[in-house]
This record gives C-alpha cells, structure tokens and sequence, in this order.
C-alpha cells in the first residue's frame, strides 16, 4: 500500500462489483435507448472504462473536462476547460462521475445540457459525500457513499497523484495539510 494512505475503504474487487450493479442497473432503464454518456474528465476516466464495458447496450461515448477544486478545496467556481464533441440536442444524457462532493460541478453540467435541448440528463456517481454537499443535486445512480475524509485512488485525485491506485483510499491529512 502507497505509505500517504490512512486505510483502504474500498478493495479493486470492491469498486468492481460497485460499477458492475451501476451498469446493469442504468442499462435496465436504457433499454432500446442509445444514451450519450459524458465522463467528466479527469477522475471518472477509469470509473467510465469499466462501467461501458460492463453496459450491455448501445451507447455513445464523450468526455468533457471542468474544474472547481485547487489542491484539496472547491473553488465554487466551475470552468469548462474541454466542451464535448457531440450535441446533446434531443439526446438522451447519462453524466458518469467519480464523486459527488459539493454537486456544484453536476449541478451546472445538468443546467448545462438542459440550456443545450437535451431530451433527459441523469447522474451515475461512483460515489457520494452528501456530508460536502453546498448545492442541491439530485444524483440518480448512487454506487455507494464515503465519509467525510478525503478519498483517492481508481481515478479519484490530490494534486493529479494517486489517480492510478487500483482501491479507494483514505489520504492521510499531512499530505495535504489538513
């Protein structure tokens, strides 16, 4: 285990029976749909490898890049730093996301891409904090929620370290001077 690790909180069996239940279920409720599914870069890179490969269905994929964090806090402040490539006109939306913390970041996305004409917007979250929650999101996919400490691994960042981790980990709070 990575030395700046408290604990695990989640095993890489784990995390994979997570994503495998979000995906079967999501597909259950796409059924003869061809959703568009969004990976908000970069956290949820590998959550959207294993999840579209664990999709039964038709799907189309695309990746959009935003920011509100500096280091271990939110900003407030949500910023596209990379816009999609598809229209979401008349589309059908699933927002893959490694956590919801704040709900800022989904919250703009959803307003985002309804402003934008899509059909319907739904939210898949690997993981929840509602304990960081500042505005109200409504997630509708939830894998599981985590504590109130600050998680990194399977995507999941400090600083753009320990995104490669294969578990979920809790960051000690020296390493980002908590």
């Amino acid at each position: 285990m990575n030395p700046d690790i408290e604990r695990v909180l989640f095993s890489e069996e784990d995390i994979h029976g997570i994503v495998r239940d979000l995906a079967t279920r999501v597909n259950q409720d796409y059924q003869g749909k061809v959703p568009l599914v969004v990976c908000v870069l970069k956290g949820a890179v590998i959550f959207m490898t294993d999840f579209v490969r664990a999709y039964k269905g038709m799907l189309e994929m695309d990746f959009m890049d935003v920011s509100s964090y500096s280091g271990a806090h939110s900003t407030g402040e949500v910023r596209i730093l990379k816009d999609l490539d598809t229209s979401v006109k008349g589309r059908d939306v699933i927002i893959l996301e490694d956590i919801v913390d704040t709900g800022a970041t989904l919250q703009s996305l959803t307003e985002l891409f309804e402003h934008r004409g899509a059909n319907s917007v739904k939210i898949v979250s690997l993981f929840d904090k509602p304990s960081g929650r500042r505005v109200v999101v409504n997630v509708d996919y939830v894998g599981t929620s985590v504590p109130d400490e600050f998680i990194v691994g399977y995507g999941l960042d400090y600083n753009e370290h320990y995104r490669n981790l294969p578990f979920i980990g809790i960051l000690k709070p020296q390493v980002y001077g908590n």
